[in-house]
């Protein structure tokens, strides 16, 4: 059996719930409002084999660096991440991305197929995207269209453009 601590913080792009485990942040999820709240941590309890228990505590450090992160000064999490929430493919492309698109920065779908050895697999990508159990720490917001369009978010638009522009790839958004 796996425990699972979780909290919710808020943040200038909403309240997010975050689940870890002994291994690492397990979850992140954006609307943390009680009822999205309840089904995250149902489907966490149902695939990880748990009881998920409310404690801010064990999750200090976790919100302490996405704390820095909006605030702007901090540019890369160092940060236990526990993958068993997603598998495959996805977590191919998830990690290539945590670990080859830094701050700042943004990449294509078909580009990020392409370094997993995947070229035919935009689609696909875009799917793992939607996909990520650790969004902003895993930074699905910065992919992006081949033409330079914003692409999807599981997120919405707003806060994957308010993400962007925290990290100094877009404008700032005027509402």
């Amino acid at each position: 059996m796996t425990n699972v601590a979780w909290t919710v913080r808020d943040t200038p792009v909403g309240p997010l719930l975050l689940a870890g485990t002994d291994a690492g942040l397990a979850l992140v999820c954006f609307r943390a409002e009680e009822a999205t709240v309840q089904r995250a941590l149902e489907s966490v309890q149902r695939r990880l084999a748990c009881v998920p228990v409310a404690d801010a505590e064990l999750l200090a450090p976790v919100t302490a660096q996405l704390d820095a992160y909006f605030e702007g000064t901090l540019r890369e999490f160092s940060l236990d991440l526990d993958w068993s929430l997603i598998t495959g493919f996805a977590r191919r492309v998830l990690r290539e991305l945590a670990t080859t698109v830094p701050y700042g920065t943004v990449v294509a779908y078909q580009d990020l197929a392409e370094r997993v050895g995947e070229p035919g697999a935009a689609r696909a990508v875009g799917s793992a995207m939607g996909a990520n159990p650790l969004p902003v720490v895993v930074p699905c917001h910065r992919v992006i269209e081949s033409d330079g369009g914003i692409g999807g978010f599981g997120g919405g638009l707003e806060i994957k453009r308010s993400l962007l522009a925290l990290e100094g790839v877009l404008p700032a958004p005027l509402f």
